[in-house]
Parts: C-alpha cells; structure tokens; sequence
C-alpha cells in the first residue's frame, strides 16, 4: 500500500518509527512532513495527509500529533475522510471493522511506540465489515451537519 503520513512537532520523533515500521512491512511511505522537531502548526500537515488521501493519491494515511485529536478533527473536515484516533490496537481493527477509517491517528505523548506498532498491525490485518456498518458510514459521507442546532 502507498501511506501518506505526517505529523506535527510532538509527533515528530514517533513519525519516525511509523515511517520504519511502515517500510519494513512493504508499504510505500510518503512523509509528508515535518521535517525536524521544530514547532509547525499540526492543521497544516493534517490536511496535507488527508486531501492526499482524499484525492486518491495514497491508500491510506496516519498522522500524529501530541494527543491525536488535533489530527484527527483537522482531517476528519476534509471530505471523503474518516479519521480515527486511535488508543490502542483493538481501537484500531474497530476503527477499519466499523467505520472504515481511511487515516489512522495517534497520540505522541500518550501512546508509546510498540503500541503504535502493534496498532498498525491490526489497522493493516483489519477489513471493513460492511452490513450495518455501511449503512451508518453511508449516512455521513455524502453530507456535512446542518450548523441549525438541531440534534
């Protein structure tokens, strides 16, 4: 598979091993930045990844940031995305099962790298289960929430 991946400056050094992890199990890496630990702004490299991903340029992407959510929201407001922070590896095969995440999202200050690791494995090992599955995913990709305040 071609995987975009980015991150910010706090994701930076786990990026890395991502990067690693990714290549020796035979995927296409693309890092898409940053380059060093110098503070960036984690939107930019977010929405870099996931319009990549958006647009067919890659299979699937994973971004890092300091706690994940940044990533995960930034990229998620790209249309076609569905983003997934995840925690652990069963939050991961869950996240490809049930919602067919096309980015996967980690935290770099609170999970550790064989985490990341064993996370990927699963994301990777993982199908999309469909059935019921598909008809709630379908319910959010062709729309964005009407901002009414309606729930």
């Amino acid at each position: 598979m071609n995987i975009a991946v980015g991150s910010d400056h706090a994701g930076y050094e786990l990026k890395k091993t991502v990067c690693a992890w990714l290549e020796r199990n035979g995927h296409q890496v693309n890092d898409m930045g940053p380059y060093s630990g110098d503070s960036v702004d984690y939107p930019d490299y977010a929405r870099k990844v996931a319009e990549a991903v958006a647009a067919g340029e890659f299979d699937q992407g994973v971004l890092l940031c300091g706690t994940g959510i940044g990533v995960s929201i930034t990229a998620n407001k790209v249309p076609g995305i569905r983003a997934a922070l995840a925690c652990n590896p069963e939050f991961a095969t869950l996240a490809r099962q049930h919602n067919n995440a096309n980015i996967i999202c980690f935290s770099a200050r609170f999970t550790d790298g064989p985490t990341i690791e064993r996370s990927l494995e699963n994301w990777f090992a993982a199908d999309f289960e469909g059935g019921r599955h598909e008809r709630r995913v379908a319910k959010i990709e062709p729309q964005e929430f009407s901002r009414s305040g309606n729930c």
